[in-house]
């Protein structure tokens, strides 16, 4: 049993460290100080739903139904297009937020619904938990909740260790032109994976 937790979180582990615009979301939010706890809540107890319908069995309404995954599709990739050309506005502009501890903080309800698209308009978070951990979970059908429960903890150390983690870079970022650089890898980014989502003809 303690060998399908730890199954389970490592394969978590390895899906949460791929580079996505959700990660990149929280470590700026992580620099800017403003509403970790939240982000991190957001972000984890949303895998943990995700991974706990996979596991009981919601990767085969996805497979049965590919059209919601279509949608989310293109959902997902106007929302990623609009997003990077925010954070490239920012990045030409300059001199915005250059200081996180100093600057205004966000409204909490437009960072919650931020995160909340970043994650819910994201069909690979999808395929990832729903699908990918799912589908793994059907070889310990005996255990198959502990491995969902390491898949879940990893989550859940990914999102807080990167979001609290992320002050200890503060120091690089005091400079305008590191945030400068930063929005303009974010807005690049967004942009390339919007792309590839348009022209990927099945995920």
């Amino acid at each position: 049993m303690f060998s399908t937790y730890f199954h389970g979180l490592a394969l978590g582990l390895s899906l949460c460290v791929a580079i996505g615009p959700q990660n990149a979301f929280v470590l700026k939010q992580g620099l800017k100080c403003q509403h970790i706890l939240w982000i991190c809540l957001i972000c984890t107890l949303s895998d943990a739903i995700l991974i706990a319908l996979g596991v009981l069995g919601f990767s085969g309404l996805i497979r049965s139904y590919p059209d919601l995954l279509t949608w989310a599709k293109y959902a997902g990739a106007a929302f990623l297009m609009f997003y990077g050309w925010q954070h490239f506005q920012h990045m030409r502009q300059g001199g915005q937020a250059l200081n996180p501890e100093g600057q205004s903080e966000a409204h909490l309800g437009q960072i919650v619904l931020i995160c909340l698209a970043f994650t819910w308009l994201n069909p690979h978070v999808y395929l990832d938990t729903i699908v990918l951990i799912g589908s793994v979970s059907t070889q310990y059908q005996t255990h198959s909740m502990a491995f969902a429960f390491g898949a879940m903890n990893a989550s859940f150390v990914f999102f807080f260790a990167l979001g609290y983690g992320a002050r200890y870079l503060l120091p690089i970022f005091q400079h305008p032109r590191s945030w400068q650089i930063l929005d303009g890898i974010i807005a690049l980014m967004m942009w390339g994976i919007a792309i590839s989502l348009l022209c990927s003809a099945s995920f």
